[in-house]
């Protein structure tokens, strides 16, 4: 049996954002537990013992690579609510044709699809199961998948929709689509426990109803979200100042920063999330961001690379949790065209256009009602006064841009960074890292 937990739906979004904007103390205090856009619900049993022997008598078992059982997370701690399980084919054609699903006759934000791809010999082993167990890559019991559908991997259609180009391997997430199985099975899930992965950082990795209750007992009235797949730096801590004092001129209180690093699958050459981890927390702890309390929160979801389409699902999953502010970057869910000789508009360009993501959040009939989006204005190095500033293109030769490449460079080559950039210990972390990718931190 699984234990659901559930919160007020869809009006009580509406009722949140009043409060927030200005009603009764103890109004806000009654409803900053209602802040999600769509009921959470987590689908962990009820009794994890009984349920994990009852699993092990099962005759057929289905062994999750990371990504699985990262999605397998997301679902049991509810980012994907409503979602009770892995989609079935149903629920994978609405998001794959109109990013959304239907539930009771309203539609639900769900962008990207979540699946577990089987083989064909798989297929033939499962058939006529009503219930499979889930193990993780060491062999261990993790969940079942119950009342299973079995329906076409059709590859090369996920990749073109999901990612608006052709089913192009040189893209990192399209490779792991084309190398998986040729069937997806979709079915209820039930997860034993929490997923841990004992890497040190299971003490960041918080649960959507465990954010909202985080939220609540700080006295916050906006939780505005800030996702980085790279270091922070003090450019950074300028943007959020500048949101906070937008939020409090809008009448808000106590605005939290939610940092929000992605913690699931990225590719190889990102900075991996340990590294962002501590790098985050030596930032915090040295450089503290003036005006808000900020909330180190790791959200599980692997990155598909997808653009805005990615975008809304960041934004949806992490309304689930309590966010009522997103901010969005500047290339959101980005990467560069996989093609050598793409032209939109020219070679080497990115995949997606930047502002792109924004407006399919502003046009988006569901969202955009959900969650406030905040500027993300592009911070640079400004020379002559040896700090980070808002970047000014009528005084663009003042300032110096640092790529995520020349800290490479620089660190590779045990030089320090521009004063002004970031603190000297955050900058160890990081620095240590570039160096030597193995080291650990």
């Amino acid at each position: 049996q699984v234990s659901t937990q559930s919160t007020w739906g869809l009006k009580s979004r509406a009722i949140f954002r009043a409060a927030t904007m200005g009603l009764e103390r103890a109004l806000f205090l009654l409803l900053a537990g209602l802040a999600s856009g769509a009921d959470v619900v987590e689908l962990f049993s009820s009794s994890a013992a009984a349920a994990k022997a009852a699993a092990a008598e099962l005759e057929h078992s289905i062994t999750l690579n990371l990504e699985g059982l990262q999605w397998l997370q997301v679902l049991g701690e509810g980012w994907a609510t409503p979602l009770r399980g892995f989609m079935g084919e149903r629920d994978y054609l609405a998001c794959l044709h109109y990013e959304h699903i239907v539930r009771d006759g309203a539609l639900i934000p769900m962008p990207v699809p979540i699946v577990l791809p089987i083989t064909g010999e798989q297929k033939e082993s499962l058939a006529g199961q009503s219930k499979i167990a889930l193990k993780d890559a060491a062999g261990v019991l993790v969940g079942t998948l119950s009342n299973p559908e079995i329906f076409e991997h059709r590859k090369e259609e996920r990749a073109t929709r999901t990612f608006g180009i052709d089913a192009n391997r040189g893209h990192p997430y399209i490779e792991m689509i084309m190398g998986a199985g040729e069937w997806l099975i979709g079915g209820d899930i039930e997860v034993f426990e929490r997923i841990r992965y004992h890497d040190g950082m299971d003490r960041w990795r918080l649960t959507p109803n465990e954010l909202q209750a985080r939220f609540a007992k700080m006295g916050a009235d906006a939780v505005f979200v800030f996702q980085l797949r790279n270091p922070l730096h003090k450019g950074h801590s300028l943007l959020v100042l500048e949101e906070v004092q937008k939020l409090k001129r809008e009448g808000y209180k106590k605005p939290v920063l939610w940092l929000s690093p992605l913690g699931g699958w990225t590719k190889d050459d990102d900075v991996p999330l340990d590294v962002r981890v501590a790098q985050h927390r030596a930032f915090i702890r040295r450089s503290p961001f003036q005006g808000t309390t900020p909330v180190l929160a790791i959200w599980p979801s692997p990155m598909l690379y997808a653009g805005s389409r990615e975008l809304q699902w960041h934004v949806s999953s992490r309304v689930s949790a309590g966010a009522t502010h997103y901010i969005v970057g500047r290339r959101p869910g980005g990467v560069k065209h996989p093609a050598k000789d793409a032209l939109q508009p020219s070679p080497d360009d990115d995949l997606y256009h930047m502002a792109h993501g924004r407006e399919m959040l502003r046009l988006s009939p569901t969202l955009r009602e959900a969650v406030g989006l905040l500027p993300y204005h592009l911070t640079s190095y400004l020379k002559k006064a040896k700090r980070m500033a808002v970047f000014d293109p009528k005084r663009k030769n003042e300032f110096r841009t640092v790529t995520g490449l020349e800290m490479r460079r620089i660190a590779s080559q045990s030089m320090k960074p521009p004063v002004g950039i970031m603190d000297a210990y955050s900058w160890r972390v990081l620095a240590k890292y570039y160096r030597d990718p193995k080291t650990e931190l």
